[in-house]
């Protein structure tokens, strides 16, 4: 399975990626891709992308956590930021102070 947030998708890229996602709210898809798939679904947003567009992917995968975390684009203002720590995917929410 795999769960794409986006912020202010473009009608192009959503007509896109409703061949494969249901939109259960605006900005958010959900959808099950062979890897095949995924891979080229996420190499044509990143290619046709505006530069302020952004999204986060979540995908089922075969590792220790069971997913994977993808973030193309800009960061935003949510004051979180995925990192990596000994193969294991997390969220860094950032204080104010390291803002």
């Amino acid at each position: 399975m795999t769960v794409i947030v986006a912020n202010d998708v473009p009608a192009f890229i959503r007509g896109h990626l409703k061949r494969w996602f249901i939109e259960p709210r605006p900005n958010v898809f959900v959808g099950t891709l062979n890897v095949r798939t995924h891979d080229k679904v996420m190499q044509f947003i990143v290619k046709h992308a505006p530069p302020d567009f952004g999204f986060l992917s979540i995908t089922s995968w075969p590792n220790c956590q069971g997913y994977k975390m993808e973030r193309f684009g800009p960061q935003g203002a949510s004051g979180q930021q995925e990192l990596e720590l000994s193969g294991i995917s997390l969220i860094e929410e950032l204080s104010n102070k390291s803002k």
